[in-house]
């Protein structure tokens, strides 16, 4: 009989689930707060209650596996290690190109000369002393490189000049971006690669943490990592590419809500502390989203399910709308809630909020509290970031108390951004525990806090709301318009009848109409036409009324509140290898891989040769993944055109999948 132990760790919750493989069964699960800085404490805390539970030996765990939805959640709030991106034969214009200049935030940039042509050869000399030179000029605050070069998908022998002498010099992570993707378009290669480049240092603690605690219990077992697209990778790869683990929670909600369900068609929604995702399942399996993930306002060219992710979840910030009537907001921000909070610093919180509301006027700065999430002072910071900073090195404040003057509001964000700090107010989870919704926290704290929240003012002068349960209501009442807007877009964009502009679709007047049952002159009736499967810790809460307003099934399994820790035991290894054949002239046929390039005189010889080279590539990784019984799948896309009657080869793309189940030890 062999065991798996599953490991999902999100924004709020670490959960652990223990499945046997045999009987297809879950043995146990359990759930554990999501540890800063140090992550090993939640991961352990889940990983000992679920074996605890299942009554399991440690040496009966025959694989781990883990997803996360921290990459996910970094992207969307903004956060990440600081980075400089090494942009190779590039025009400055084409910083501005595929979002690249938001995704680097003000980090810098080394621009160089060198690069190669379409077709491989060197467009002009790599400055390999500038590189040197523009690298002794950096601050000490940089924690990674992103390397970009022109057309190194076609030939990366700049890119890897570049990464050999970063890390002689650093000693720093180094992400090419020919690593992470064989397609042309040089500045969505770059942003990939700046993503990647600034999550490293944290998927790596999480992995290590994961690791360790293993090694402390006793489970010997292989490591595995979800990827974007639900398959499972090795620990090492998932260290070196962390943009892969972009929805790498959400791919692994999937396959738990199929495993759980058996639906085969459903929109599956999951709600976590940060995001809700949401996805298509077709015939039991995921949609592969063609263009590459998009997570926030970010398009990558990471190859994962098709989902839609949007800073909506149980922890969301709540922001009062502009005007003359009271209305909400929820997210994108992740909050630490203040139920929670007052769990963990009880006398900060509780005394700050009586003082407040004795004073009977809304606080100045809305009740919210700055938490430090670093274990010793950190470096690189300017001159007010460490004013800020050295305020809270005795431990959590007032946000009045750690920002004393506007001019230090910027500097508290770009703390945030870097996830130094983090700030806990009022949330969707304080407000279930007004309502009785959810009682694992502080429900006094909460009632406290939507108290004093309540007496802001509209723009006309009016208390947004009587009284800490009505606000709570208002609260959960905008989470239920937002999740079905976010239902409502994926519904309209998924339809097949190619409905424009979904966005405005999921708002329009008729669709309203449609969602209330309108009669009148006109009788309107909208509705989805598949369940909707809604996971996460929160979706028993929430949910219901989600499903009511859209005249569908809302199927909400035992075990949804795990079914990322499920997911992720359930899925295949599929490691890949692709490359490029192009034709330079008569004759003659060049082969791309991600190291080299190679001559040919035929169609046919560069076309077994890649796919040779490629299946030796992909089926190398997937045994060092554990797989023993490999199958490969090999996709050839050939461009051709006739002249004269005659077909001219003008390029093919080739890509070599190699899957199978990691090995399970028995006994």
């Amino acid at each position: 009989m062999a065991f798996l132990l599953g490991v999902d760790t999100g924004g709020t919750y670490t959960d652990a689930v223990v499945l046997d493989d045999s009987a297809q069964r879950v043995v146990a699960s359990a759930k554990a707060l999501t540890s800063r800085p140090d992550l090993a404490l939640g991961v352990g805390a889940a990983i000992d209650a679920a074996l605890a539970q299942s009554g399991v030996p440690a040496r009966d765990i025959a694989m781990v596996s883990l997803s996360t939805t921290l990459a996910t959640n970094a992207l969307v709030e903004g956060q990440g290690g600081r980075i400089a991106l090494v942009f190779i034969g590039f025009d400055a214009s084409e910083l501005t190109r595929a979002g690249l200049q938001d995704a680097l935030r003000g980090d810098p940039v080394i621009a160089l000369a060198g690069g190669h042509t379409h077709a491989g050869s060197e467009a002009a000399p790599f400055d390999l002393a500038g590189l040197q030179v523009a690298l002794a000029g950096l601050d000490a605050g940089i924690t990674g490189y992103a390397v970009a070069a022109s057309f190194a998908t076609r030939n990366p022998a700049h890119e890897i000049a570049a990464r050999d002498l970063i890390r002689d010099l650093t000693g720093l992570p180094v992400t090419c971006s020919h690593e992470l993707s064989s397609a042309l378009g040089g500045p969505k290669r770059a942003l990939t690669a700046v993503l990647n480049a600034r999550l490293i240092g944290m998927i790596d603690g999480l992995i290590t943490a994961c690791e360790t605690h293993l090694v402390k219990c006793g489970i010997t077992a292989r490591l595995m990592v979800v990827r974007g697209d639900g398959a499972l990778v090795s620990a090492a790869v998932a260290r070196e590419k962390p943009i892969e683990t972009i929805l790498s929670g959400p791919a692994a909600s999937i396959a738990g809500a199929s495993w759980l369900t058996g639906e085969k068609d459903a929109l599956v929604s999951d709600i976590g502390g940060t995001t809700t995702d949401i996805c298509l399942l077709r015939d039991g399996r995921p949609m592969i989203d063609p263009a590459g993930a998009r997570v926030g306002p970010f398009r990558t060219m990471v190859e994962a399910v098709a989902m839609r992710t949007t800073g909506l979840g149980g922890d969301s910030e709540v922001h009062v709308t502009e005007g003359l009537d009271a209305g909400l907001r929820l997210g994108p921000r992740r909050l630490m809630p203040i139920a929670l909070a007052a769990m963990q610093f009880p006398e900060l919180v509780h005394l700050a909020l009586d003082r407040a509301l004795a004073s009977g006027v809304p606080a100045s700065d809305g009740g919210q509290f700055v938490l430090p999430m670093w274990a010793q002072m950190p470096q690189g910071l300017d001159a007010r970031e460490t004013i800020v900073a050295q305020r809270l090195a005795g431990g959590p404040l007032r946000l009045g108390q750690a920002v004393q003057t506007r001019m230090e509001n910027p500097a508290l964000g770009r703390l945030i951004g870097r996830g130094l700090v983090m700030l806990a107010g009022v949330t969707p989870s304080d407000a279930s525990h007004v309502m009785g919704m959810q009682d694992v926290w502080d429900s006094d704290a909460a009632a406290k806090a939507l108290t004093l929240f309540a007496r802001r003012r509209t723009g006309g002068g009016q208390q947004i709301a009587p009284d800490a349960e009505r606000l709570a209501q208002m609260i959960i009442a905008q989470l239920t318009a937002q999740t079905v807007d976010c239902l409502l877009q994926a519904a309209f964009a998924e339809d097949g009848r190619d409905w424009p502009d979904p966005a405005a679709l999921a708002q329009h007047p008729l669709t309203m109409a449609g969602l209330d049952r309108h009669r009148g002159t006109l009788r309107v009736d909208l509705a989805l036409a598949l369940p909707v499967i809604g996971l996460g810790a929160s979706a028993h809460a929430y949910y219901g009324a989600v499903g009511d307003r859209l005249g569908t099934r809302m199927l909400l399994p035992e075990h949804g509140g795990v079914a990322n820790a499920i997911g992720a035991v359930v899925g295949q290894v599929q490691m890949q290898a692709s490359g490029t054949v192009t034709s330079p002239g008569a004759g003659a046929f060049k082969v791309h891989l991600q190291d080299a390039v190679q001559s040919y005189a035929s169609r046919d010889a560069a076309l077994d040769g890649i796919v040779d080279a490629l299946s030796i590539q992909a089926s190398a990784a997937a045994r060092a993944a554990g797989v023993e019984d490999i199958s490969l799948h090999i996709a050839q896309d050939i461009t051709e055109v006739d002249v004269e009657g005659q077909p001219m080869f003008i390029e093919a793309k080739v890509k070599v999948t190699a899957q199978g189940r990691p090995r399970i030890a028995e006994g």
